[in-house]
């Protein structure tokens, strides 16, 4: 069973310094040792200083080794009902694959995804988005390409409750609409890599015109995760070649459920009556 920690550790190996990436490489290849060993050993062992060894511990989230241990040591020794992952093989599209093999590699790909992007959600951080957006005069949601198909998912779901939502698809409308925000807004952004080019210019709109944001993206030290103020990170186990995002895109599904979950059973009396009125509002047109 891969610990959250060991998952959070893989989530942002690319980007950790090069002194980093040995303290890095040594725990992933020896995490149930970790914690028995003082960070002097640490250090020698692994070729990284005491120094970077902090750091390390300090990008993933810990004040430092203690703290760091402390997490792991409860993590390596609770119990789970959930299904032997270890059993899960990342693959991707690849030469003279059957139809077989196909469905076991997007049904592994999307379970994996999405049980990670579960573990990496922070309930705290998920309930102050949900007050923030309930809270908010409009909710302004930005995405492009498979991240638009996400926003837009989040955009129907908030309609349905009555909520001053904005969102297109078209890149030139986001910039309009995310040119005249508020500190009254909030921005919904939505990025798997947290690098779109477009996207961090919006979230840089934001930032100016005082509009609190939420970020949807993976962990780690990635642009648009830094500078948000809320993030609801979620896991991507893609490779290249793809035909496009696939079990990244499920995961970020996955999460705008739970979120709008999170805001109807934050005002469950005020959400109920426009939940059953946009659901009779559609009875007729079903045969």
């Amino acid at each position: 069973m891969t610990t959250n920690i060991e998952l959070k550790v893989s989530s942002i190996y690319d980007g950790l310094s090069n002194a980093e990436k040995k303290a890095a490489t040594y725990f992933l290849n020896n995490v149930e040792n970790v914690f028995n060993k003082p960070i002097a050993e640490l250090a020698e062992e692994s070729g990284a200083s005491k120094v970077a060894w902090v750091r390390f511990c300090k990008a993933i989230g810990y004040d430092g080794l203690k703290d760091l241990k402390k997490s792991l040591v409860s993590e390596l020794f609770k119990t789970t009902d959930t299904e032997d992952e270890e059993d899960l093989i990342f693959s991707d599209i690849r030469e003279a694959t059957g139809i077989d093999q196909i469905i076991a590699t997007v049904k592994t790909n999307t379970v994996r995804d999405v049980l990670d992007s579960v573990r990496l959600l922070d309930p705290k951080e998920v309930e102050k988005a949900a007050q923030m957006i309930m809270e908010a005069k409009s909710v302004r949601l930005f995405g492009l390409g498979a991240s638009a198909l996400v926003a837009e998912d989040l955009f129907s779901k908030l309609l349905r409750v009555d909520k001053n939502v904005c969102f297109s698809k078209d890149l030139h409308v986001q910039l309009s609409y995310a040119s005249n925000m508020s500190p009254t807004d909030v921005a919904v952004l939505f990025s798997t890599s947290g690098k779109t080019s477009e996207i961090l210019e919006i979230l840089s709109l934001a930032k100016n015109c005082g509009t609190p944001t939420i970020a949807f993206t993976t962990f780690g030290k990635n642009p648009l995760a830094m500078n948000s103020d809320i993030r609801l990170y979620i896991s991507s186990s893609e490779t290249t070649p793809r035909s496009g995002a696939m079990s990244s895109r499920i995961a970020q599904l996955m999460t705008v459920d739970v979120l709008f979950t999170a805001v109807a059973q934050l005002n469950y009396d005020l959400v109920l009556p426009k939940l059953e009125n946009s659901l009779r509002s559609i009875q007729s047109h079903k045969i």
